[in-house]
């Protein structure tokens, strides 16, 4: 098969576009058939994509871990899915991901393609669309009627975190650059804040949660706008006990992991039209450099894609 491998831990620059084996797969896992495969611009930092989880290389990789494409394979116990099966994820981030024409993957991590997605958009849901769901409801259990604030709101994880909140009832506000206003009006927010004009700690107070995707002086900054109680979810930074209590709220740094039961509802809603992926830019496989090296620049609009192959639907 076609893939985009890395022979060393490296960025972007490393990745080059190669003949690779098929994956072989075992009990509980089926061989997808990739059609568009999700990037994540900070995967190479990660030491979980150039190791196993006993920390023993496993060099050359294969990024992406983001996927939606067909089942091509069943292995014994996968009895949920069947040779065909049009299927979305989040794959195992200490494995080979999708930039491939084939990837393994467990069942148990794959949910039903939403219907109304092609491959290259339900390639834009999993990680981020994850991520939100767990931040905004697993962790911060937010509520009908409450005030929760998303940084980096015009982002992948960003513009669904504002559209769940939206959705769930509750008032959003949101910051980003003034370019990405009006995408994140149109995604629900109630109030948005251009981080280059206007300093959101000066703006909010009493807030029930915040979602931090940037980091840095904005998660720090973040702390003094929640009551007494609220919650800090970061994505990217620490959130230490005694600076949560210090504040007299919550906090939680988290990682999203793969919920088959979750992307069903997620799929639910963006068949019922409650939920949109953003994609700003999408590349052929044997691009995946100039997409990578794209994404660490910064500034998207949504998700890259990787569109592997020339079918889709």
């Amino acid at each position: 098969m076609k893939a985009v491998r890395m022979h060393t831990r490296a960025g972007p620059e490393a990745l080059v576009y190669e003949d690779a084996p098929t994956p072989e797969i075992g009990p509980g896992e089926v061989l997808v058939r990739v059609r568009a495969a999700g990037v994540t611009p900070t995967e190479f930092t990660w030491n979980s994509t150039f190791t196993t989880e006993d920390k023993k290389s496993r060099l050359p990789i294969i990024p992406a871990f983001e996927v939606a494409g067909t089942v091509g394979r069943v292995g014994s116990q996968a009895s949920n899915l069947a040779v065909g099966d049009a299927v979305y994820g989040l794959l195992d981030f200490w494995r080979n991901g999708a930039a491939a024409e084939y990837v393994a993957a467990r069942a148990s991590d794959l949910a039903p393609k939403p219907n109304s997605l092609s491959f290259t958009y339900a390639a834009a849901v999993p990680l981020s669309g994850l991520t939100a769901w767990q931040s905004l409801f697993d962790y911060a259990n937010l509520m009908e009627g409450e005030t929760v604030l998303v940084h980096g709101a015009g982002g992948g994880v960003g513009t669904f975190a504002v559209q769940l909140a939206h959705w769930r009832g509750a008032h959003v506000f949101a910051t980003c650059s003034k370019e990405k206003a009006d995408l994140a009006t149109s995604l629900g927010a109630d109030r948005v804040i251009d981080y280059s004009s206007v300093r959101f700690q000066d703006e909010l107070h009493g807030l029930d949660v915040v979602l931090d995707t940037v980091g840095g002086e904005v998660l720090e900054n973040s702390w003094g706008v929640l009551r007494p109680g609220g919650s800090l979810v970061t994505i990217v930074g620490d959130a230490p006990e005694d600076t949560a209590s210090k504040y007299g709220v919550r906090g939680f740094s988290i990682l999203v992991k793969p919920n088959r039961k979750e992307l069903v509802e997620i799929a639910g809603l963006i068949d019922t039209g409650e939920l949109r992926p953003v994609v700003d830019a999408v590349f052929p496989l044997s691009h995946a450099r100039e997409a990578y090296e794209r994404g660490l620049r910064g500034h998207n609009r949504g998700k890259l894609v990787l569109k592997v192959g020339n079918e889709d639907e």
